[in-house]
C-alpha cells in the first residue's frame, strides 16, 4: 500500500509532507507543482536527496499513487541546500 502523509486543513490532502517509498519514509523538501484532475489531486515533489516523485490522490477510492519521476540522487545529498 502506498502511503502519503499530508497536511489537511479546509480539505483533505492540501499539501503532502512525506511519502513512503520502498519501506523508507521520505520527507517532502519542495512541492514543484500541483494540479487537479477529474476525481483527484496531483503533486510533483522533490525529497531531500533530490529524487522527484509524482503523487496522485484519487478521491473516489481514497487512495494514493506514487511514481518515481527522477531517481537521480543529488551529489551533495541535500537538494534544498543548492
Amino acid at each position: 500500500m502506498e502511503t502519503v502523509e499530508c497536511h489537511s486543513g479546509y480539505e483533505y490532502a492540501e499539501r503532502p509532507i512525506a511519502l513512503r517509498w520502498k519501506d523508507e519514509r521520505l520527507e517532502v523538501a519542495v512541492i514543484e507543482a500541483q494540479w487537479r484532475i477529474p476525481g483527484g489531486k496531483c503533486f510533483r515533489v522533490r525529497v531531500a536527496d533530490g529524487r522527484v516523485f509524482e503523487l496522485m490522490y484519487g478521491e473516489l477510492y481514497d487512495e494514493w499513487r506514487i511514481n518515481l519521476v527522477n531517481g537521480h540522487l543529488h551529489p551533495f545529498g541535500n537538494a534544498s541546500a543548492v
